[in-house]
């Protein structure tokens, strides 16, 4: 007699067990999801400190450049040629400035945005998004920030269209009007733009690009911000969706792209 309730006494006491600890795993799922989004919040936040970190590095980079090139910012050579170096050819310039004398190469952590973690492409016309970094792509020089060296491309046809761009390629520091207001290097997503930190979603062709998209820019006076970019569809008018750096923004916007 004393064998089954004793039997029966340890039943109850595994079973209550296994109740316990399917109530601990219950709780424990609910915590999580209430806590998933305070961890994304920390983690985008984190990534974005790091970014202003990288960025306020390689904008001091660019303006030691300036010192030993006549008040100069860099002017990349192959612009004829390659529009994209316009933007990303500085790298290769200011290398040496930042710490760095090895190739370019995605190993830089430097010049790789954490937040950089997709991008768009355009494959048959069509605008398509890459889960892949950007910094990772040769085309942009393994980086995720650019120079606003635009006014490389002055005057060179797209689209049937004659392209006058804003920027200040080999201009000297002296020069710029308003060095508080205008852009040294920033995210290659405020050129276009899209953001990294708050991307429009679903990530698609419909959201590659929109007005107010956040971005982490440096500036010509050496303080970087985290702000929004302006843009506009012009497609309906110009044969074209013209990316944000083709466009000095209206007022209510803290920054420019042409240096006067």
């Amino acid at each position: 007699m004393r064998f089954f309730q004793q039997r029966e006494t340890r039943g109850l006491a595994e079973g209550f067990n296994l109740i316990e600890l399917l109530v601990v795993i219950v709780i424990i799922a609910v915590l999580f999801a209430l806590l998933l989004p305070a961890l994304n919040l920390a983690r985008t936040s984190a990534w974005r400190t790091t970014c202003l970190g990288n960025l306020k590095q390689i904008n001091l980079g660019v303006l030691l450049y300036t010192d030993d090139e006549n008040d100069k910012t860099p002017r990349p050579n192959g612009t004829n040629t390659n529009k994209v170096l316009s933007v990303t050819g500085f790298k290769k310039m200011v290398m040496s400035y930042v710490g760095d004398n090895g190739e370019s190469s995605p190993k830089s952590k430097l010049f790789a945005c954490p937040a950089d973690t997709f991008h768009y492409w355009v494959v048959n016309n069509e605008t398509i998004v890459a889960p892949t970094p950007l910094h990772e792509e040769s085309a942009v020089n393994f980086t995720s920030y650019g120079f606003n060296g635009g006014n490389l491309n002055t005057n060179y046809n797209r689209l049937g269209i004659d392209v006058s761009q804003f920027g200040i390629a080999g201009r000297t520091i002296a020069s710029i009007r308003h060095p508080s207001r205008t852009i040294l290097v920033a995210e290659l997503p405020a050129f276009d733009p899209f953001s990294w930190h708050q991307p429009g979603m679903p990530l698609g062709e419909k959201n590659s690009r929109f007005n107010d998209s956040m971005n982490m820019v440096s500036f010509v006076d050496d303080h970087v911000s985290y702000i929004k970019m302006f843009w506009v569809d012009t497609s309906a008018t110009s044969k074209a969706q013209w990316p944000a750096c083709y466009i000095n923004p209206p007022s209510g916007y803290n920054y420019q792209w042409g240096g006067d």
